[in-house]
Formats: structure tokens, sequence, C-alpha cells
């Protein structure tokens, strides 16, 4: 790759040893995806985990003197507080771990907002930005509905570029790599939500590539909880971390636009028997349900209104978990959908 001066002053350990660590990790990405240069970034989210490899590489880099340029939002952790009042009593050795990765990510300067969908709120980029964004559900989202830029990053290189301001450029980041390449008509009846989870684990079933699929046959805009459904489900089914939706995602108002004088690799035709079939291997063969869990990724205030809106009056059969951000919570509470859900027996916790 070819350096400027700062990047090789950093490399010579003139600005330390923590942001020196963090670019030799970047170059070695670099170098593996034959990136010519290093781009600056304007943003960046880490999908901190609080998992001991992450809080020995947040650990590393903080006692390294390492600090963001970027200050990133983050996954979420574990909401020991809540857990321990309202659920269950988390064992010692997890309450200290969740500390440390507190108390690490605090020292670099990141943003602790513990939420997985920081593109619906507090880390939202513009067309064009070029950033820096692990997360499953959080690549695709922005890439794709808003039209930022980034590369399918982990944890690990998110806050290497958190720390050094700059990602190689390559992948994602190039126009000709956001082209379309596979086309897939949708015939089915994709009508609310959940469908579009569906969608998303049904097109890798049909296709293993990595290339951009283009999508045709959508007949009205997705919410922003329906694109946030197909995108996590397409990124964890098939590592999809861009797609376009003719008419609909900003990259892709015409199919010509979408593919950008590429050929169309492969053709894929999706059904309405094709979803049946695919919620069907994955609801597999239905037993007792123990507790239910809402929110991977986090859910939205309009989902936490529909769930307040049907368990109203009621009451929770089993243990039932909401997850959500802080200020969804706190949202949450201020229009009335905490006290239903609570009084249903359910529960809405922040940052886990």
């Amino acid at each position: 790759m070819k350096l400027n001066q700062r990047e090789k002053d950093i490399l010579a350990g003139k600005y330390g040893e923590g942001i020196q660590l963090a670019l030799e990790i970047q170059l070695g990405v670099g170098e593996t995806f034959d990136a010519d240069v290093f781009v600056p970034i304007t943003r960046a989210h880490v999908a901190l985990s609080a998992q001991d490899a992450d809080v020995w590489f947040a650990e590393t880099l903080r006692d390294k003197g390492a600090k963001c340029i970027i200050p990133p939002t983050v996954n979420p952790s574990i909401n020991i507080q809540y857990l321990n009042e309202h659920l269950h009593e988390v064992p010692e050795a997890g309450v200290e771990r969740v500390r440390r990765c507190h108390e690490a990510y605090k020292a670099l300067g990141a943003v602790l907002t513990y939420n997985c969908t920081p593109y619906l709120q507090q880390n939202v980029p513009a067309f064009g930005e070029v950033i820096a964004f692990s997360e499953s559900s959080a690549t695709p989202y922005v890439n794709s509905v808003l039209g930022a830029r980034t590369n399918r990053e982990s944890s690990q290189s998110a806050l290497c570029a958190a720390i050094t301001g700059v990602v190689p450029r390559y992948g994602y980041l190039l126009d000709e790599n956001r082209k379309g390449e596979i086309l897939v008509e949708v015939q089915a009846d994709v009508k609310d939500d959940f469908d579009y989870q569906i969608l998303g684990w049904c097109y890798p079933e049909k296709y293993k590539g990595l290339e951009v699929p283009v999508f045709t046959g959508i007949k009205q805009r997705p919410t922003p909880e329906g694109f946030m459904n197909f995108g996590a489900q397409l990124n964890t089914s098939g590592a999809c971390g861009m797609y376009h939706m003719v008419g609909i995602t900003p990259e892709a108002p015409t199919l010509e636009a979408a593919f950008g004088g590429n050929e169309i690799k492969e053709k894929i035709i999706i059904t309405d028997k094709d979803l049946q079939e695919t919620r069907e291997r994955m609801a597999g063969d239905p037993k007792k349900v123990d507790v239910a869990m809402f929110g991977c990724p986090h859910i939205s205030i309009r989902q936490v209104g529909i769930i307040a809106q049907i368990c109203e009056g009621k009451r929770f059969a089993i243990d039932t978990w909401l997850l959500t951000s802080a200020l969804t919570r706190e949202l949450a509470d201020q229009m009335g959908y905490l006290d239903i859900v609570q009084r249903a027996g359910g529960h809405i916790i922040a940052g886990t």
C-alpha cells in the first residue's frame, strides 16, 4: 500500500504504541484485500460483545495508550443491574468481564450507546460518507438503504479505524464493487416486516455467492424495520453486505443503474412457495416455548408499540424479553408502553 507521511510516522511509533498497533492491523487487512491507500472516515460503529477476546483486544489497545479519533458507537453489552434486580443473578465472573469491557471502551473514547441499530438513532450516516461499521444488520443497512460506504468490518478492524481515523480503500468503498451482479426477481407477496425476515433468509439458500444482489418486484418501500430485518438475515445467513432494490434504494433508481454496466451473472426467482419452504425449515417441528426474546437486532419504538398493543390487558404465559437501546426504552416509558409490557409480566431491557 502507498502510505502518506502521517501513516509512515504512525507505523514508526511517533504517535505511540496504541495507534501504531491499530494501523499495523489495518495495513494487514489492506494488503490482504489489495487496497492501494488509506482513506479517512467520518463515523465508526464497533460490534462490542463483552466476550473474553473483545475485552482483551480493547484493553490491549487502551494499555498501549490508544484513543479514538472518531468516537465510535458500540453494540450491546449486558445490563447487569437490570438482570440482577429482575431476572437472574449474573455470576461474578460475568459481572467483572462486563465491568472491564465498559471501562476499556470508555477509556478508548467510545460513545457507550450499547445499541446494535445505530443507523436508526445516534449514528446515522448520509449518502456517500465513508465509514467503518461492524455489526451484522448495520453493514447492509448503511450501504444499501442510506448509500454510505463501509466494508464488512470486524469489531476489531472497526475499532482500529476509530483509533486511526482511516480505513484501507477496497471492496464496497469502490464504485465498481457496489454495482449489482445477481438479478433476483421477487414474485412472492412480500407485504410486512416479517416477510422481509423470510426473504432475507431465503435468498442465500437459493444462491450462495458473495456478489451484490439486485431485487426487483418489491411493490412498495419497506419500513425501516423491514429493511433492518431484511439486511440482518441477508448478512448473517449469506454474508451479504450490500444489495439493491430497484426503484427503492438510492443507488438503484433503475435496473440499469443498479447493474452499472455489469452483465447479469445469474437470475434467481423467489416465489411464495420458496418463502413458505424457508419458513418451514426455520420453524422446524414446533414444540412448547419456554422463553420469548425480541430484539436481535434491537427492536424500534414502533415495534415496542406493536407488542404493547397486542399484550395490553393480558398476561404473558412465559418469560418475555424486549431488548432495545436505552433511548428506545426511555421513549417506551414516556409513551406508556413500558407500563403495559410490565403489567403483562414482560421486560424491556436496554443495552443487552
